[in-house]
């Protein structure tokens, strides 16, 4: 399979995905931030050590439920470039009738990492920058124009063709993959949408 066919897969594939979690949640938050290492740890890491620790950041989100609560999805990009060394564009998705305050829960994630990693991780909250198009946040199921931003300049970019450097990093280990994402997100038994806004977080 070309590399340009894998990627339109990947694209498409996560475009459903978005699709599905649209379809069990009337609203969504979506919490974009970027996960690295500080230097001079940024350098040496390797895309195994990366894997174990964003493992361990899985692992540990069920004694986190004050963070990770009402997550119902995400999306990783792994990447490596010479002036950040390995890091993840992370987008997590919250239910957005209970969840609200997304920079606030970009910042829970990002601490989290320092602390799994015994800080050594470092993060960056994308919801701090002054996006022209902005795809994070609060997304109705009904909000095609905040749709658009989101296939067109997130889930592009990261299901975009994998650089040399992942591909020779994901070529040596067999487990490996530059992105992941959630499974597909089971129905609900209720019939229709939820529609009334609680008042929490």
């Amino acid at each position: 399979m070309s590399n340009k066919v894998r990627v339109n897969k990947r694209t498409q594939s996560t475009k459903k995905y978005l699709d599905e979690l649209n379809k069990v949640y009337s609203k969504l938050n979506v919490v974009r931030l970027d996960l690295s290492y500080k230097k001079p740890y940024s350098n040496k890491m390797t895309l195994e050590e990366t894997n174990k620790d964003i493992q361990h950041m899985f692992n540990n989100m069920r004694s986190k439920p004050s963070v990770y609560g009402d997550k119902v999805g995400y999306m990783l990009k792994k990447e490596y470039t010479e002036d950040k060394g390995m890091h993840i564009h992370a987008v997590f998705f919250f239910d957005g009738q209970k969840i609200k305050k997304s920079a606030y829960k970009a910042d829970q994630i990002g601490e989290h990492w320092e602390e799994i990693t015994q800080e050594k991780g470092a993060y960056h909250n994308c919801h701090r920058n002054k996006y022209k198009h902005k795809g994070v946040g609060i997304l109705k199921h009904d909000d095609i124009e905040k749709r658009k931003i989101l296939d067109q300049y997130v889930i592009s970019y990261l299901c975009k063709d994998d650089s040399k450097q992942d591909i020779e990093s994901i070529r040596n280990s067999k487990r490996a993959k530059a992105f992941v994402r959630g499974a597909m997100p089971k129905k609900k038994n209720n019939v229709g949408r939820p529609r009334k806004d609680t008042n929490t977080l």
